[in-house]
Protein backbone atom coordinates (compact mmCIF):
# COMPACT_ATOMS: atom_id res chain seq x y z
CA UNK A 1 0.00 0.00 0.00
CA UNK A 2 1.34 3.55 -0.93
CA UNK A 3 2.03 6.00 2.17
CA UNK A 4 3.33 9.08 2.42
CA UNK A 5 6.44 8.94 4.64
CA UNK A 6 6.57 4.88 3.80
CA UNK A 7 9.43 2.61 1.92
CA UNK A 8 7.42 2.10 -1.30
CA UNK A 9 10.56 1.56 -3.72
CA UNK A 10 14.47 0.20 -3.82
CA UNK A 11 16.52 -0.04 -6.59
CA UNK A 12 19.58 -1.77 -6.69
CA UNK A 13 22.47 -2.05 -9.04
CA UNK A 14 23.34 -4.76 -11.43
CA UNK A 15 26.18 -5.23 -14.13
CA UNK A 16 24.23 -8.18 -15.80
CA UNK A 17 20.32 -8.08 -15.36
CA UNK A 18 20.08 -10.81 -17.54
CA UNK A 19 22.18 -13.09 -14.56
CA UNK A 20 20.36 -10.62 -11.76
CA UNK A 21 16.85 -11.86 -13.12
CA UNK A 22 17.76 -15.77 -13.88
CA UNK A 23 19.34 -15.70 -9.44
CA UNK A 24 16.76 -14.21 -8.58
CA UNK A 25 13.74 -16.32 -10.12
CA UNK A 26 15.93 -19.50 -9.11
CA UNK A 27 16.78 -18.61 -5.54
CA UNK A 28 13.31 -16.54 -4.57
CA UNK A 29 10.52 -17.23 -7.29
CA UNK A 30 10.72 -13.39 -8.44
CA UNK A 31 9.64 -12.10 -11.84
CA UNK A 32 10.27 -9.24 -13.65
CA UNK A 33 9.19 -6.41 -16.48
CA UNK A 34 11.79 -5.30 -18.65
CA UNK A 35 11.35 -1.34 -19.35
CA UNK A 36 14.07 -1.10 -21.85
CA UNK A 37 17.67 -2.71 -21.91
CA UNK A 38 19.25 -0.83 -18.99
CA UNK A 39 16.44 -1.49 -16.27
CA UNK A 40 14.00 -4.16 -14.84
CA UNK A 41 11.16 -4.36 -12.25
CA UNK A 42 10.78 -6.60 -9.65
CA UNK A 43 8.01 -8.29 -8.86
CA UNK A 44 6.52 -10.80 -6.15
CA UNK A 45 9.58 -9.63 -3.54
CA UNK A 46 7.66 -8.44 -1.23
CA UNK A 47 8.33 -4.74 -1.71
CA UNK A 48 8.70 -3.16 -5.33
CA UNK A 49 11.42 -2.25 -6.63
CA UNK A 50 13.85 -2.74 -9.57
CA UNK A 51 17.60 -3.17 -11.07
CA UNK A 52 19.49 -0.83 -12.99
CA UNK A 53 22.32 -1.33 -15.60
CA UNK A 54 25.15 -0.27 -13.56
CA UNK A 55 28.72 -1.04 -12.95
CA UNK A 56 28.93 -0.63 -9.13
CA UNK A 57 27.53 -2.85 -6.50
CA UNK A 58 25.97 -2.55 -2.93
CA UNK A 59 27.50 -3.57 -0.19
CA UNK A 60 27.22 -2.34 3.84
CA UNK A 61 30.81 -3.17 3.52
CA UNK A 62 31.04 0.31 1.22
CA UNK A 63 28.44 2.12 2.86
CA UNK A 64 25.32 0.74 1.10
CA UNK A 65 22.05 -0.09 2.49
CA UNK A 66 21.68 -3.97 3.55
CA UNK A 67 18.55 -6.18 1.98
CA UNK A 68 17.57 -8.09 4.30
CA UNK A 69 15.00 -10.89 3.20
CA UNK A 70 13.19 -13.37 5.24
CA UNK A 71 12.71 -17.05 5.14
CA UNK A 72 10.95 -19.69 7.10
CA UNK A 73 13.31 -22.21 6.57
CA UNK A 74 16.95 -20.88 6.44
CA UNK A 75 18.99 -23.81 5.80
CA UNK A 76 16.85 -24.80 2.53
CA UNK A 77 16.94 -20.91 1.25
CA UNK A 78 20.92 -20.96 2.04
CA UNK A 79 20.93 -24.16 -0.24
CA UNK A 80 18.58 -22.64 -2.73
CA UNK A 81 21.12 -19.21 -2.92
CA UNK A 82 24.03 -21.37 -3.49
CA UNK A 83 22.60 -23.98 -6.31
CA UNK A 84 21.08 -20.48 -7.85
CA UNK A 85 24.69 -19.12 -7.92
CA UNK A 86 25.02 -16.99 -5.37
CA UNK A 87 27.96 -17.10 -2.97
CA UNK A 88 27.51 -17.07 0.39
CA UNK A 89 29.31 -13.97 2.26
CA UNK A 90 28.73 -15.01 6.29
CA UNK A 91 27.93 -18.44 6.77
CA UNK A 92 24.49 -18.50 9.46
CA UNK A 93 24.69 -17.00 12.46
CA UNK A 94 22.78 -16.23 15.79
CA UNK A 95 21.51 -12.28 16.61
CA UNK A 96 19.70 -11.02 19.33
CA UNK A 97 16.33 -11.54 16.92
CA UNK A 98 16.80 -14.62 15.58
CA UNK A 99 19.56 -15.99 12.55
CA UNK A 100 20.57 -15.31 9.58
CA UNK A 101 23.70 -15.63 6.81
CA UNK A 102 24.63 -12.97 3.67
CA UNK A 103 25.69 -13.30 0.45
CA UNK A 104 26.25 -12.12 -2.76
CA UNK A 105 24.47 -12.06 -6.12
CA UNK A 106 25.94 -12.79 -9.48
CA UNK A 107 26.72 -9.51 -9.63
CA UNK A 108 28.54 -8.75 -6.42
CA UNK A 109 25.31 -7.14 -4.78
CA UNK A 110 25.37 -8.27 -0.39
CA UNK A 111 22.08 -9.29 0.61
CA UNK A 112 20.75 -10.85 3.83
CA UNK A 113 18.10 -13.76 4.62
CA UNK A 114 17.23 -14.06 8.54
CA UNK A 115 14.51 -16.23 10.45
CA UNK A 116 13.08 -16.99 13.69
CA UNK A 117 15.38 -18.45 16.56
CA UNK A 118 13.57 -22.00 16.02
CA UNK A 119 12.98 -21.59 12.24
Amino acid sequence: MKETGKINYVEIPSRDLDATKAFFASAFGWSFIDYGPEYVAIENAGLDGGFYKSDKISSPEGGSVLVVLYSSDLEATLDKVKTSGGKVVKNIFDFPGGRRFHFADPNGNEYAVWSEPNA
